[in-house]
Order: C-alpha cells, then structure tokens, then sequence
C-alpha cells in the first residue's frame, strides 16, 4: 500500500505538522490502496504565509509571463496526463473507457490561456481610469467529482488573474491533486504561488476559510458545506465564490426529437455515475408523449454497461465510496416508498457484482413534482421522470427545486427552444444537448451558488476593481 507523507509549501514538499493519516479505499474493490497525511491548523498558516509572501511578485508579473506559465503547465500536464487518468480511475471508479475528467481540466487551462490573452486589466471610463488588479491571496477548495477539472479550472484563473493560492482538495481524492502539484512544480511556477494542504473540511477547510489573510475562497461541494464556509468567511468580509448543488431540469417540449433526447439524457445523467451537480436527473415530457419516452430511457438505460472501470467496455463505474453508496440506495427506496414506479435499475448493486460500490443506473416513472427524489439532489444514477400539460406548467416544474445550476431544453425549433431556455432559473442553460464551452461562465442561482467560473467571468472572480479619478490627461 502506497504512503503519501507530505504537503507542498512554499516550492517544497514538507511533511504536515501533525500525524494523522487518511486511508483511501478503491471504489471498485473496496479495498485501501493508500494513505495520505493529513494536514491542519499549523499547516494552513504555514501555507498562506508562504502565499502571503508571494503576492507582491507575483501579481506583478505580465501577461506574457503568467500565460508562458500557464502553457508550460499545459506541456507538463500533457506529459502526466495518462498518469493523472489512472489515479482518477482508482480513487474515483471513472471507468478507463471515459477520458473525460483530464480533458476537461486541459480545456480549462488551455481556455484560462485564451481568456488572458485578450483580457484588458486597464480600460477608460468616461474620462477614469478603471484598473482590475488580483484579489491576493485566494483559497481553493474542490470537490472530488472532478478531482482534475475543479482544480484546474479554479487554479488556471487565479493564476492567470496573478494571485497566489492554497489548494485543499478533497481527502477521498487527493492522489490526483498530489500529481497536479508535482506538474505545477516542474512547470516552474513560482515557490508559494502555489501551495497544497491535504486535509478535512472542518479543520483546513474551515482554517482557510476563516483566514484574516486569505482574501478570496473559491468553493465547490455541496450546499450544506457551501454555507459552512461562507459563515467562517463573514468575518473577515472575504470574497466568497461557490458552485454547490443541482437538481437540473430537462425540459423536452412536445416538438424534439424523443429518441435523441433519451438516448442524451441518459448518456449525461450516467456519466461519472451521476455524480455531476449539472447531471440533468429530472426529465420533463409533455404528457402525450410521456409512454414513449419512457420506453426509450429504458432501452438506452439497458445500454449502460456497469462494472469494473479497468475493463474498456465499461461504461460506468462505482460512486466514490460507501457513504454515497449509501445515500444512492437511501434515495431509491425512498423514491419507492413515495409511490414512484422503478422502470429501469432499482436497489441493489447491478447483476454479477458483490462488491464494490456499484449502483443500478434507475429511473423513476410517475414522479410527482413534490417527491423529494424531484426536489434533493441524489448525486447518482438516478433519473426522476415528471410528465407535463403545457409550457407553463413544464417551467413551473423546473423552476420549483431550491436550485439552479444548470438547465436543458430540447426542441426542433432554436427559436422555441430558446424562449423557454430564458425562462430556466439557472446559470447554465442547453440546447438539445450541445456540449459545453469552457468559455461560457458557469455558476448557479438560488442554493446553487453565487459568483461564475470559466471565461472572462471566472478571471474577473480573482480581480478587484479600481477606479483612478483624475489621472486621465
């Protein structure tokens, strides 16, 4: 069993103050593969000093310069990227068949790269002078759905933007964060730009969080964590950015294509084993068409191939561990109880699988728009399917959850399509299953979350606005 012994601080790999070890369990055999040590308090003061220290440097630097740094990351990350891939498969359970976590964190490195290169950090307004300077020092606490992706795509931008960070990234998987550190390292990023604390939420999450001299926290997770940390931040009046829950909508009007919105839905709702805060997991038909879409979501669910994540010819892995295994299973007998009917999946692991934390891709038909399996997410494979009687009636529905992530419309008709896309309370709304664009910033309403990510709104999070009063000739 692998050991790993230490943080990154100020350029240098440095064991934590304290002992304390985290064992990492493989999703797919339930078995320990590592250890990890564990940060804390000292630690997260050692990591923000260092940060603190090199802020001024730093964020003077040029364009020139950050986006140099910024594409030797990119050179170095193509060098390590299958390596990155294998750790995500053993501590997450993506399957090998799906490369989508390392291709998604390049596209934002690669995206923060073109951002900057067009971005003016100094603009004119009647008669000012309007500068957008970096925040300082900024915290950046990931999730570990997309233990490569969330990273990067916070990282790229700060860096871009010129601030110094401290990473805290998930402890269910922290080896792939542990690889970024070691690019990062080779890239030459500056010694404490960038630094790395393995540790839990509530000790260096909240450490960080309440820090007088952390000037920024960036956050993705959960809601209940989310208010978690923005109560530790309100203290010091830190700047807050959080991307947290979804219960996204997908709204197929009586005009789309059925079969492609099926076979859509449920290729994306799967996808990393539902484990997606944009998963689109409540489908909306019109009531006329409702039979027939359902007997295509059962045929593409049985398309879905659960097992092993080494095996290519699977399709979905595991949930990340027993916890969610748990509350997968919790949510589907819930959804039973409640009175919706199970048309594909249901309790249990799939056939042939006794161990692991594999749960049966589910759909729910007869799903009432007050059922909590239509309300809470479930973060899993777990599809609710609610019928509607018009247009109005279909955005009442998904508009009616606490959140507001993300949002699909499916329609033959953009225009059509479009009006009622304006109408989804959410950050990010799709058409007919487009893929999305790291350009287009992405953030929530409601419980989803406050602040954007990606593109020039995601750099603009790490950069405060100056106005400079008569310094124009």
């Amino acid at each position: 069993m692998r050991s790993y012994d230490n943080i990154y601080i100020d350029g240098k790999w440095i064991p934590p103050a304290g002992n304390e070890k985290w064992k990492l369990i493989n999703p797919a055999t339930e078995e320990p593969f590592a250890t990890v040590a564990l940060g804390g308090v000292e630690d997260v003061n050692r990591a923000v000093a260092a940060a603190r220290a090199a802020f001024p440097s730093f964020s003077a630097t040029s364009k020139t310069e950050r986006i140099a740094l910024l594409e030797r990351i990119i050179e170095q990350f193509y060098l390590r990227e299958d390596e990155l891939s294998a750790a995500v498969t053993e501590e997450l359970g993506t399957p090998v068949s799906q490369k989508i976590h390392t291709t998604a964190a390049l596209a934002s490195f690669k995206q923060a790269v073109s951002t900057l290169r067009r971005y003016e950090f100094e603009t004119r307004l009647d008669g000012n002078i309007v500068r957008r300077e970096p925040i300082g020092v900024c915290a950046l606490i990931t999730a570990w759905n997309w233990p490569v992706q969330l990273i990067a795509t916070k990282l790229a931008y700060a860096l871009a933007a010129g601030c110094t960070t401290i990473l805290k990234p998930s402890e269910f998987t922290p080896v792939t964060a542990l690889l970024l550190a070691e690019i990062l390292h080779d890239a030459g990023v500056p010694k404490g730009v960038f630094n790395l604390v393995n540790g839990n939420g509530p000790i260096v999450g909240n450490a960080l969080s309440k820090h007088m001299d952390v000037d920024l926290v960036s956050f993705t997770g959960s809601t209940r964590a989310g208010v978690l940390v923005a109560e530790a931040a309100a203290p010091s009046v830190k700047r807050v950015c959080q991307e947290l829950g979804g219960k996204s909508a997908n709204i197929i009007l009586d005009d789309a294509d059925l079969r492609a919105a099926a076979q859509w839905n449920v290729g994306r709702a799967f996808s990393n084993s539902g484990q997606s805060c944009h998963a689109p997991t409540r489908v909306l038909v019109h009531e006329r068409q409702l039979d027939e879409l359902l007997e295509l979501l059962q045929e593409e669910a049985h398309k879905v191939r659960v097992g092993d994540p080494l095996d290519p010819s699977s399709t979905m892995g595991p949930v990340v561990n027993a916890a969610q295994f748990d509350r997968n299973q919790m949510y589907i007998e819930l959804g039973i109880s409640e009175g919706a009917r199970v048309i594909a999946g249901g309790l249990g692991r799939p056939e042939g699988l006794d161990r692991g934390y594999f749960v049966r891709p589910t759909i729910f038909a007869n799903v009432e728009p007050t059922m909590r399996i239509a309300q809470e997410e479930i973060f899993g494979p777990v599809l609710a399917v609610i019928s509607y009687a018009n247009e109005e009636e279909a955005l009442q529905i998904a508009n009616s959850t606490a959140y507001g992530l993300g949002g699909y419309v499916f329609s033959t008709s953009r225009e059509r399509g479009r009006a009622v896309g304006a109408q989804i309370r959410a950050g990010r709304v799709f058409l007919n299953g487009v893929p999305s664009n790291p350009a287009a910033p992405m953030g929530g309403y409601k419980r989803s979350g406050n602040g954007r990510e990606m593109g020039v709104f995601g750099l603009e999070e790490y950069l405060e606005v100056k106005a400079m009063i008569g310094f124009e000739d």
